[in-house]
């Protein structure tokens, strides 16, 4: 997994160095990895939201080594949401930013259109790095509804933590 993460913040490096489609900021340093006590935390807001909203959706949460911490899948979902916010939890967790950046890089055209040649990668809105003192502990990832509606959720998660 460290090859993995090394592989990642360097192909990620080089995307926002290299690329006007990404904003040019410095994301945060990998953390350790985030607790349960936190996880259930983010789920709990994310669970609310999506609740409140009655939005049938997944939502994961993974940690800093890119592994499953939580995923609850609410009733009625597709079952491709399972792999969908997993792989958005792990694109957000890689590239070390929310997936709307890749999505609005690519929407964008132009040179943001190489992003679509990178294996492994799902870029849509939804998933959003877990930072906690500082430092990225993971990420979560939700599908089921609209992109905007999964980053909604997935925001709310966030501010689980606060």
């Amino acid at each position: 997994m460290t090859t993995l993460r090394t592989l990642a913040g360097a192909l990620a490096l080089a995307l926002t160095t290299a690329s006007p489609a990404l904003p040019q900021t410095t994301p945060p340093p990998y953390g350790p990895p985030i607790g349960i006590e936190n996880a259930r935390k983010v789920m709990a807001a994310a669970e609310a939201e999506a609740v409140k909203n009655n939005w049938a959706v997944v939502i994961t949460v993974i940690d800093s080594g890119g592994h499953v911490v939580m995923l609850h899948r609410r009733d009625d979902v597709q079952l491709s949401s399972i792999e969908i916010a997993q792989g958005k939890a792990k694109t957000a967790l890689m590239f070390k930013r929310p997936t709307k950046v890749l999505d609005d890089a690519i929407s964008s055209g132009g040179t943001g259109l190489r992003f679509l040649a990178l294996k492994d990668i799902v870029p849509l809105e939804g998933g959003i790095p877990i930072v906690i003192d500082g430092k990225i502990a993971g990420a979560i990832g939700v599908s089921g509804v609209l992109s905007a509606q999964d980053a909604q959720i997935a925001r709310a998660g966030i501010d689980g933590l606060k």
